[in-house]
């Protein structure tokens, strides 16, 4: 990576704060008051941001105890399906495992908890391009701080990153020197978590990483980096192509590195060619396994999403299933998420799909995108110019090899392999995945 210019302007935000009580009260700039349930999130602060226009408001949330009380007994009038057949998870997560969540999420969970925890960083709405972009804005205390954008994916949210909050923007409390600093900016994708749900078209990647450049010019970054996994790769990608002044380098740990002349194989399930080195291979049986046996939810998100909202939207155990399968998949834990992740940390997340109503509309995004997200030629990789880094977590989806990595990333400047993490490197491994970060990012500081 070539060196870059140290620090970061810091312009003070742009507009006045409005004061924003979120939940069953919402104050408007007009000064009206109105009830708002959970699920109305997105239209309730859409009423305020239409005058608030460019703006930074700041954001709390307090779901109403109807909407509490209305899951659980949801929960406690669950039918459920028969026991599998098996003795594995090869007909989709097991009742049993799926019965022990969800007897806690309707006797001993609390939300509130989790609310609280969201409520004690600072939060933020502002509106771009017709959307309401929710996300959480922690500065460091350390000076010259590089700002980093992290983004979420499915069936994820800004919980994700909340662990590595601290070890990115306190380095010195985690083993790091103040020189390691970053300002961590967390958006919630539109169509995710408190974020608008939009109501046009072509709400992808494209359109998204350009929000997310406003978003950061908006705050007053005139130079940062972008990390994602997931779809939060697939942004990071394309905000690396697009390339906008103030972008140093991304991060990302779901790098699309096929090769084009071996997409074809792997999504039709034909054997390895004979050419491939070990890692290779390895790559290569871990995708074909997952296009042909694995990536029956993504087929329906990306042709019917609006379909599987129904289900998504009128049974929170319909969507613990369809979010928890996922968690034990895709996870370092051997098919038993709660070895890495707790109870509550998974039902954070659910829980907050299930009062956002956002099944449906977080599919969409899906919809949008729909392309291959490990392809090298779908993702346009080789368009990039600025430095890419990429840390392989040993439970991925896949684990990218090296040598696909910098044919399909010309300009990757940090490649690691770590012992530790799956799919959600972040939730599952904090303190790596900052440790991480700060190694990839380091030259361009």
């Amino acid at each position: 990576m070539a060196a870059m210019e140290k620090g970061s302007s810091r312009k003070k935000l742009a507009g006045g704060f409005l004061a924003l009580a979120f939940g069953s009260i919402v104050l408007t700039p007009n000064g009206y008051v109105r009830t708002a349930g959970a699920a109305d999130v997105a239209s309730a602060v859409s009423a305020s941001s239409a005058v608030a226009d460019e703006s930074i408001r700041p954001f709390q949330i307090h779901v109403p105890q109807s909407e509490l009380d209305d899951l659980r007994r949801r929960i406690a009038e669950t039918r459920w399906p028969d026991k599998e057949t098996v003795n594995d998870s090869s007909q989709g997560i097991q009742l049993a495992q799926v019965r022990d969540l969800v007897r806690y999420w309707g006797s001993d969970y609390d939300w509130r908890k989790a609310e609280a925890q969201l409520n004690a960083l600072p939060e933020f709405v502002t509106t771009i391009d017709g959307v309401d972009i929710q996300f959480i804005h922690v500065r460091s205390r350390h000076p010259n701080a590089l700002p980093v954008i992290l983004t979420h994916g499915w069936p994820g949210s800004t919980f994700e990153f909340i662990k590595a909050i601290g070890p990115l923007t306190d380095p010195t409390a985690f083993g790091g020197r103040p020189e390691d600093a970053f300002d961590v900016i967390i958006p919630s994708i539109p169509g995710y978590g408190f974020s608008g749900k939009p109501t046009d078209l072509g709400w992808g990647p494209d359109r998204t990483a350009r929000a997310w450049d406003t978003l950061m010019k908006r705050l007053g970054y005139d130079h940062y980096v972008s990390q994602g996994g997931d779809h939060g790769s697939v942004i990071s990608d394309a905000l690396a192509r697009q390339a906008p002044k103030g972008l140093l380098a991304i991060h990302l740990n779901m790098p699309a590195t096929i090769p084009g002349n071996l997409t074809k194989a792997i999504n039709s399930g034909d054997p390895a060619p004979s050419d491939l080195t070990a890692p290779e291979r390895e790559a290569f049986q871990s995708l074909s396994t997952f296009f042909g046996r694995n990536a029956a939810y993504g087929a329906m998100m990306v042709t019917r999403p609006q379909t599987i909202g129904y289900s998504l939207a009128d049974s929170p155990v319909g969507l613990a299933a369809w979010m928890y399968e996922k968690f034990a998949q895709w996870s370092d834990s051997d098919g038993v998420p709660e070895r890495v992740l707790s109870r509550d940390e998974m039902l954070n997340d659910i829980t907050l799909y299930w009062l956002t109503n956002t099944g449906a509309s977080s599919s969409r995004f899906y919809w949008e995108n729909n392309n291959n997200n490990f392809s090298a030629e779908a993702q346009k990789t080789k368009d990039i110019r600025i430095p890419v880094g990429i840390t392989v977590f040993p439970k991925e989806i896949y684990q990218a090899p090296e040598s696909w990595s910098r044919q399909a990333y010309p300009s990757l400047a940090y490649y690691h392999k770590v012992d530790k993490g799956g799919h959600f490197a972040a939730w599952e491994q904090p303190q790596i995945f900052a440790e991480e970060l700060r190694a990839a990012f380091k030259s361009v500081r």
